[in-house]
Parts: C-alpha cells; structure tokens; sequence
C-alpha cells in the first residue's frame, strides 16, 4: 500500500511538470523546481495584457515606477474580480500585484475604463473591444538571482481571424510587428508553443526582473521589478 501511494506522488509530480514544459521552452539553472516555474508562469500571465488597450502587452522599462500609468491600471482591472468597487479594493489589488516597490497611487478621478461614479462613491470596470490576435508568450529561460528571478520571454501573436470569418481553420502565427512567421490548425492549438520553440530567433524576446518581497499574506512573493528587450 505504502509502495502505490509512493508511485502515485511520483506519477502526479511528473504529471504536474509535463504540462508546465508543453506550454514552455524553460531552461532553467540555480536549482529553479517545478513549483517555483508554475508560481512565475502564472504571475506573468496575470500582468501580460493586450496592445491594443495598452500598446504593448509588456512595456519595458528599467523599474517599475517608470512603467505606465495606462499599463500599471490596466493590469490591476483585469484581475479584478467584482464588478462594483472601492478605492480600497483597487489599492488592495494593486500591492497584490506589484508589492511594496510600487510607489504608485491610483487616481481619485478613476481612469479611462475604471471609471469613477461620484454619487455612488464606486468605481466601475469598462471595456474595450479586443481584435482576433492573442497576445501570448512562452517563458524560455529562469535564472535565480540574490533578489529574485532573471526569466526570459519570447512573444508572439496567435491570429484566428481566418477561423472566426470562416476564411479557413487555420491560426496565424505573427511576431510582435505582426509579420507572418507561420500557422497552425485551429484544431491543434497547443502546437502554437511548439512552433514558437523551433522558430525562437524570429521572435521578440524580453527579460524579466522579479523581486522577491516579504508580504503579509505570505512569507515571500515575487513582484515585477523592471522589464528589458533583449
């Protein structure tokens, strides 16, 4: 008995590290484990947003403070959860997302979709209308360092605008200038990664700064620190 449950943890463990490298191309050093690449993989995709609401899914910038009032908001309205909200819940979820280095107060007025009803004292999410392009990325390297994590990004566009007008069933795969560097069928989505692997030197790639900071909540997190093209 004691010899199956052992097997089953193994079995879940590899299990668990098969579907975070499917949708990666990690290689990682500084004893970097599986839990610490699933904890930064589904951070960045928490604040990866789309460029046509913020121009850029990632900006770059060399510390957070510098990063855009536009993109540091938008982040914060994509996670939120309830529809109606007060000033407090947005700080909340902004030290949530970026920790304690982020000297940023957000407006009293609101901004330009979370929008501030004076009379209710609450304020209000609103959207805007996203094209057929998936803003996606696929981590490629994780490195520790004294403060945190060094993680390497490629980013890449999935186009399915030939699937939704019934043009064809294929997905367009396009770099960040939305250059055509490929395709896939729409009904092998998760080959979109693999492609992206074996043609990385014709993508965009960025490196990502992540701080680690003692919260609250939990004895560390990691918070964005500063984002750099490479």
């Amino acid at each position: 008995m004691k010899k199956l449950i052992v097997v089953i943890i193994v079995l879940a463990i590899i299990f668990v590290g098969m579907i975070i490298y499917k949708n990666s191309a990690i290689s990682s050093k500084n004893n970097v484990n599986i839990q610490e690449i699933k904890e930064i993989e589904t951070y960045l995709a928490k604040i990866y947003m789309w460029k046509e609401i913020t121009d850029e899914a990632l900006p770059s910038f060399k510390d957070i403070n510098e990063a855009s009032e536009k993109w540091i908001w938008e982040v914060v309205k994509k996670n939120l959860e309830e529809y109606e909200l007060t000033y407090e819940q947005i700080e909340e979820k902004e030290k949530e997302l970026f920790g304690d280095h982020l000297n940023r107060e957000f407006p009293k007025q609101g901004t330009e979709y979370l929008v501030y009803d004076e009379q209710k004292d609450r304020y209000y999410p609103e959207g805007k209308g996203l094209d057929e392009k998936e803003d996606s990325f696929l981590i490629s390297k994780i490195e520790k360092t004294k403060e945190g994590y060094e993680v390497e990004i490629v980013e890449y566009l999935e186009d399915y605008t030939n699937v939704l007008t019934g043009t064809s069933d294929t997905i367009i795969i396009e770099n960040t200038k939305e250059e055509k560097i490929g395709e896939i069928k729409s009904t092998e989505e998760d080959k979109a990664n693999e492609f992206v692997k074996i043609n990385m030197d014709k993508f965009s790639k960025k490196k990502i700064f992540l701080l680690k900071e003692e919260t609250k909540e939990i004895n560390k997190r990691c918070f964005i620190q500063s984002v750099q093209e490479i």
